[in-house]
């Protein structure tokens, strides 16, 4: 069954929220179900809601009397939370009719998530772009910057998301972190890395692989190395995991080695990680695409300045 498409057009980018009324149930209107179901949400303010027509069926507003009919969706635009704007811009790399690949900042998240809603890569660059439909290939971390691939229609999202499902993408990083001459380079790290819901790092546990990075050193100066990542895997804080456990944390890991709890309106000294290259065969054309990103990693270019930043 093909599930019908929202009457709620987008607000900030975003799109409204989608409930399915369960098949089976004895309330005697969907505003029982609402105040049950939305127990988080005072019955008065649900009813505000329905009073001002926010919450809508496919055969227009929900009011307080409307019955509970089975099996129906009805959609409604939540609220938004506070948020710190992300004082920096996001570069297009590339754009055509199907894709949009970008450079996005430090400090961006790359979905709407918790606390980051519009102040977002996706909800920014639908707004801005006049893209409704776009949906990200793939996702990077809120503090690493980089190369982010978009799809620019429904139809185009399941080819795209299939190659970095599949590992098909070739993928490098770049990042700046302590040089160790001890540290015999390049080799492949592999280990295995789990990170559980409602904990913000990631831990490796014995157990079998499913995770793999291939370092290399390209240059060292003062005490610092430039680094080139290559994941043949993507769990989560791979890589800063794997250049942690080889005794080179990446510079402004907040995460690792030791977690410390930074302010969201903290945007100093950003995570010297870059997503630098995505190389791979076009699912729809079949011809070979490379993107590469633009953007430089402080602390290699000006680490005083880096370090210094409030």
């Amino acid at each position: 069954m093909k599930r019908p498409l929202s009457p709620l057009p987008q607000r900030h980018g975003l799109d409204a929220a989608r409930l399915r009324l369960p098949v089976e149930g004895t309330w005697a209107t969907v505003r029982d179900h609402l105040v049950e179901r939305l127990h988080r949400l005072e019955p008065a303010y649900i009813d505000a809601m329905l009073r001002e027509e926010r919450i809508v069926g496919l055969d227009g507003p929900i009011t307080v009397e409307t019955p509970y009919l089975p099996g129906t969706f009805i959609w409604f635009h939540r609220d938004l939370p506070d948020e710190v704007p992300v004082p920096f811009e996001i570069g297009i790399v590339h754009r055509d009719e199907g894709l949009v690949v970008v450079d996005k900042p430090h400090f961006l998240a790359t979905i709407p998530r918790g606390k980051h809603v519009v102040e977002t890569a996706l909800v920014r660059l639908r707004r801005d772009l006049g893209l409704p439909e776009l949906s990200p290939a793939h996702r990077l971390d809120r503090v690493t910057a980089g190369l982010v691939m978009f799809t620019a229609s429904r139809q185009l999202r399941g080819a795209y998301q299939t190659l970095f499902r599949d590992r098909l993408v070739h993928k490098e990083y770049q990042a700046i972190a302590p040089h160790d001459p001890e540290l015999a380079l390049p080799r492949t790290v592999r280990s295995r890395i789990v990170k559980e819901r409602g904990i913000m790092t990631a831990q490796e546990v014995p157990g079998e692989a499913n995770a793999e990075t291939r370092v290399e050193l390209v240059e060292h100066r003062d005490g610092l190395g430039r680094y080139r990542l290559l994941p043949s895997t993507g769990r989560t804080h791979q890589l800063r995991l794997h250049m942690s456990t080889l005794g080179v944390p990446i510079l402004g890991d907040r995460f690792y080695p030791v977690l410390t709890e930074t302010a969201l309106d903290d945007f100093s000294r950003p995570l010297q990680l870059v997503a630098k290259v995505l190389e791979f065969t076009d699912p729809i054309s079949g011809e070979r695409r490379r993107f590469e990103s633009k953007a430089t990693l402080q602390a290699w270019t000006s680490y005083e300045t880096w370090a210094a930043a409030p």
